[in-house]
């Protein structure tokens, strides 16, 4: 019997790098690489040896044989993503075993190579993956910078509690802060407690890692009434984060409206609709507030029909297949239910024609989870608070309406920065005009990818900072290093005082 990847794949590739046989893919450097939602074992080469499932820092990989309930058709889904790599007829019966690539060596750090003093802003997975790289392959001793006055970032606060397996990522993060070449400064924020002149001034070389906080807007009136909520308030909300008050989610009406049709959105209708006493990993107040919930319905608007709805298979999946809610699509328009007719077998519109329609659907005791595609939001209805969203002429009441559309990267006091992309430009990483200074994650490359592909990043970057390194542009050689010397020399003079 083979492995198989399930949901929870973070497509980090740790499991790529270990399999003996090659047969994980699609694998860094390949064309499909960071646009599939999970990797995916081939059970044709795969040799039961489980060297994937050692390394997964998800617990995302079982023996087929192991998977159970909702997991059983993960064994189809990696074979699937196979059907069309057919092995050469003259191997028909046998194992098919993938091409190796060429061996590369990327890094190479000449004798004498610096021990350099590197800051990362942001303890989230962009950042940590980043540390993780430095430690493994440098001499760097490294200074932890974040906002916030505990680690963990978009892991602890971005992913859904019931969620558990992908938290445990957070874990494998957390030993590197325990790491002797580790500090941590918690609470500490670029802009209001420190510089980026300081923080370049006090190292050799910042990472910065913020991320892409902000959510992106409607652009349609009303959306400045109460009520209308950024994605990242709600899960931030039932994530426990310290800037969000408990009372921030108002759940006293019957109808809610989630505006987007990504993984965050399908987060967010699961966790508002599941019986809470599933959802165990919740803060007490969220919990109670979720308890007495008089929602019965959520609705989530897609602007485009379901073959091009954002959320990738393992979500959906997860969504349909609870049984403590119940999921209908609105087929208001006659085009909706030809194209989940039409969808093959490997897209996830396909995964619909299972599901009831609205119009059929009767009368349930469970609370509901309505996927209306087609559906572009014209206005947020409202004079002092949400009443409610207009869609094509239609007004849907609702006192909660969540925009869940995407995110983008804040600007950082003192770093350049791209008002049509929200990121920072650079270069492989390295940040335009600023010597030492370089980028990672969300903040980089846009808000796109999940945890996983953070790894790739981080090596990029990290490869761009050892290669500055490399050529005596950062530590003890490098041109601004006396003034960044003379500064430390004088601060430590000044905490002996």
């Amino acid at each position: 019997m083979s492995f198989a990847i399930t949901q929870s794949c973070c497509v980090d590739a740790s499991c790529v790098s270990a399999c003996p046989v090659n047969c994980i893919h699609p694998a860094p450097g390949e064309p499909d690489f960071g646009t599939t939602d999970m990797l995916y074992v081939d059970p044709r080469a795969c040799i039961d040896c489980g060297a994937c499932a050692e390394v997964c820092p998800v617990d995302a990989v079982f023996p087929v044989e192991n998977l159970v309930g909702p997991l059983r058709e993960y064994a189809e889904v990696n074979a699937q993503y196979y059907a069309d790599r057919e092995a050469p007829a003259a191997l028909a019966g046998t194992p098919l075993f993938h091409a190796w690539d060429p061996v590369r060596f990327d890094r190479v750090l000449p004798a004498g190579f610096p021990q350099l003093e590197v800051a990362v802003v942001g303890s989230g997975p962009a950042g940590m993956y980043a540390v993780e790289d430095l430690l493994l392959h440098t001499t760097a001793r490294v200074t932890i910078v974040d906002r916030l006055a505990v680690a963990g970032g978009l892991v602890r606060f971005g992913v859904a509690p019931d969620h558990a397996s992908t938290k445990q990522i957070g874990e494998h993060f957390g030993r590197y802060l325990d790491h002797h070449r580790v500090r941590t400064r918690l609470g500490v924020e670029v802009g209001r407690d420190v510089t980026v002149e300081d923080l370049a001034r006090d190292h050799d070389a910042v990472v910065y890692a913020v991320g892409a906080a902000q959510s992106r807007d409607l652009g349609v009136p009303g959306e400045q009434l109460p009520g209308n909520l950024a994605s990242t308030t709600v899960v931030g909300w039932y994530n426990g984060h310290p800037e969000i008050p408990d009372d921030a989610v108002d759940l006293s009406a019957g109808r809610a409206v989630i505006v987007g049709t990504g993984n965050v959105a399908l987060d967010i209708a699961r966790i508002l609709a599941a019986d809470p006493d599933t959802l165990t990993a919740v803060a007490a107040p969220v919990l109670a507030a979720l308890r007495a919930s008089r929602l019965r319905e959520v609705v989530l608007l897609g602007r485009r029909g379901p073959r091009e709805a954002a959320w990738t298979r393992g979500e959906l999946l997860g969504l349909l297949r609870r049984d403590d809610l119940e999921v209908v699509v609105d087929d208001h328009d006659p085009r909706i239910a030809d194209e989940i007719a039409a969808a093959g077998p490997a897209e996830t519109a396909s995964l619909l024609r299972d599901v009831p329609l609205l119009s059929q659907a009767g009368g349930t005791s469970r609370r509901r989870v309505v996927l209306r595609f087609l559906s572009t939001p014209e206005a947020v209805l409202g004079d002092d608070h949400v009443t409610g969203v207009r869609v094509g002429g239609v007004d849907l009441d609702a006192r909660l309406v969540v925009r869940a559309i995407g995110h983008r990267g804040r600007p950082v006091p003192g770093l350049p920065f791209d008002e049509a992309t929200g990121t920072v430009p650079h270069v492989e990483g390295r940040v335009e005009d600023r010597p030492g200074t370089y980028v990672v994650g969300w903040i980089k490359r846009g808000a796109a990818g999940g945890i996983g592909a953070n790894r790739a990043d981080a090596a990029e970057t990290v490869g761009s900072l050892i290669a500055d390194g490399a050529a005596g542009l950062l530590g003890p050689g490098a041109p601004r290093n006396p003034v960044r010397r003379a500064a430390r020399s004088l601060a430590r003079a000044t905490r002996r005082r």
